[in-house]
C-alpha cells in the first residue's frame, strides 16, 4: 500500500461531519492566494479549492467539484466523491460510497471498496483494483494476435467453402491437425523410435564404464559415494554424445505438445469470441448447429457432445498406456493424472458454448485416427523407423485390449 505524503507536512485535516464550511475548506488546505467562488449551500457546501495537500482525508459525507486533489496518503470513508479534476498520489482510497466525472484518477496505490465508479475519463498507476484485476490476464489473452488469426481462419473457411457453421469447424479442425500436428507426430515417432534403438548401445556402453569406474577407483582409493558420481557423471556425458551423434535428443520428441497446446487454447478462445452475443457473426452461428446441438452459441443441454469429448479422451490415454508393457511409477502416476482431467473435461465442456466441445470432440477424435494411422507397417517403412514395431498393430492392440479390460 503506498503512502505519499502531502505538500503540507504540518498538519493532519480530519474531516469526521456530514457538512464541511467552505470557509473552514479554504482555511485549512487552499493555496495561497487562491479564494473560493463557489457559494455555500445550507447541508454541505461545493468546493473548489484548487489544491488540496493532505494526510488523510476520511469520513466526509460530500466532496465535490473539487479542482485538483493530490499528495493525499489515505481518502477513505467518503460518502460522495464527484467534479474532480485531477485525483493524484493518493496512497489508498477506500470505502467511498460513489466516485464519479473524474477528469483523471493516477497514482492510487490501492482502490478498494469503491461503491460506484463512473465517469472516470483516465485510470493509471493504480497498484491494486480489486473489481479488474481478477480477468485481465483471461481478457488479454482472448485478444491476442493468435486468437484473432484463429478467428480469420475459421471464419474464412465457412466462407469459402459456404458449409454451416458445424461442419465449417469440423473441416477447419481436420485441416490443422493434418497439415500441422500429423507431420509432428510423425516427427515425434522418428525421434522416439531413435532414442528406443540406442537404449541396448547406452546399456553395453554403462556395463563397460562400470568397469572402468571399479578399476579407477582401486588406484586412486575412491569412496562408494565418489564411485557413484563419477559413473553418472560419465554415463550422462557418453549418453549425450549418442544424441548428437543420432540427432535424437529426447526433448524434441516433446515439440509436438509446445505446437499443440497453444493451437488448441488459440481455436477454442476463438469460437468463444465468435459465440459471444456481440460479435457480428453470433446469430450465424445460433442458427449453425445440427442435430441436438443446433445453437452453437450456448451449452450442449443434452451432454452428449461432452459425454462423447470424455470418451474418446479416455480411449486415447488407455491406447497409449497399452504401448507400455512394465510402466514406472512415475509413466503411471501420469497417466492417472491424464484419465482424471479427462473425466473433469465433461462438466467443463458441458459449461461453453457447443462450438467449442464440437472443436474439442472433433480435435480429440482426428488425434485418435491419427495414432491409428501412425501404427501401420506401411509408414513405419516409409519413416524409416529403427524400433521393432508388430506386423499387424491393429490386431495386437485389440487384443490387448480385451484382455485388460473383458477379462
Amino acid at each position: 500500500m503506498l503512502s505519499v505524503a502531502g505538500s503540507l507536512r504540518t498538519s493532519v485535516l480530519q474531516l469526521p461531519v456530514r457538512g464541511v464550511c467552505s470557509a473552514t475548506f479554504n482555511r485549512k488546505s487552499s493555496a495561497p492566494g487562491h479564494t473560493c467562488t463557489a457559494p455555500p449551500s445550507a447541508g454541505c457546501p461545493a468546493v473548489c479549492c484548487h489544491m488540496l495537500p493532505v494526510r488523510t482525508l476520511s469520513a466526509v459525507r460530500g466532496l465535490s467539484n473539487v479542482g485538483t486533489l493530490s499528495g493525499a496518503g489515505t481518502l477513505s470513508g467518503v460518502g460522495t466523491l464527484s467534479g474532480v479534476g485531477t485525483l493524484s498520489g493518493v496512497g489508498t482510497l477506500s470505502g467511498v460510497g460513489r466516485l464519479s466525472g473524474v477528469g483523471t484518477l493516477s497514482g492510487v496505490g490501492r482502490l478498494s471498496g469503491v461503491g460506484t465508479l463512473s465517469g472516470v475519463r483516465r485510470l493509471s498507476g493504480g497498484g491494486h483494483d480489486d473489481s479488474a484485476g481478477a480477468a485481465g490476464w483471461y481478457s488479454s489473452l482472448s485478444d491476442s494476435a493468435p486468437v484473432h488469426l484463429s478467428e480469420h481462419f475459421l471464419v474464412s473457411v465457412q466462407q469459402m467453402s459456404g458449409l454451416p457453421w458445424w461442419l465449417s469447424i469440423v473441416v477447419a479442425t481436420l485441416s490443422v491437425r493434418t497439415l500441422i500436428t500429423l507431420p509432428l507426430a510423425a516427427y515425434q515417432m522418428v525421434i522416439i523410435s531413435k532414442v528406443e534403438a540406442l537404449q541396448a548401445e547406452i546399456s553395453e556402453l554403462a556395463k563397460r564404464l562400470r568397469y572402468e569406474v571399479s578399476v579407477r577407483a582401486r588406484e586412486r582409493g575412491w569412496t562408494e559415494k565418489e564411485c557413484r558420481f563419477q559413473f553418472k557423471k560419465n554415463l550422462r556425458r557418453i549418453v549425450s554424445q549418442l544424441y548428437v551423434r543420432d540427432n535424437c535428443h529426447p526433448f524434441k520428441a516433446s515439440v509436438l505438445v509446445w505446437v499443440q497446446l497453444p493451437l488448441w487454447i488459440s481455436f477454442s478462445l476463438a469460437l468463444r469470441n465468435l459465440s459471444l452475443d456481440q460479435s457480428a457473426l453470433h446469430s450465424d452461428l445460433a442458427a449453425g448447429g445440427a442435430l441436438w446441438f443446433s445453437d452453437l452459441t450456448s451449452p450442449d443441454s443434452t451432454w452428449i457432445l461432452p459425454v462423447c469429448l470424455g470418451l474418446i479422451n479416455l480411449l486415447i490415454v488407455e491406447v497409449f498406456s497399452l504401448q507400455r508393457v512394465n510402466p514406472s511409477r512415475l509413466q503411471k502416476t501420469v497417466t492417472n493424472f491424464i484419465r482424471a482431467f479427462s473425466v473433469l473435461m465433461i462438466p467443463i465442456a458441458a459449461t461453453v458454448p457447443s462450438s467449442m466441445a464440437l472443436y474439442w470432440f472433433t480435435s480429440s477424435l482426428v488425434g485418435f485416427s491419427h495414432n491409428l494411422f501412425l501404427r501401420s507397417p506401411t509408414i513405419h517403412k516409409i519413416l524409416k523407423l529403427r524400433s521393432h514395431r508388430s506386423d499387424s498393430p491393429y490386431r495386437d492392440l485389440l487384443s490387448a485390449f480385451i484382455t485388460k479390460y473383458c477379462r
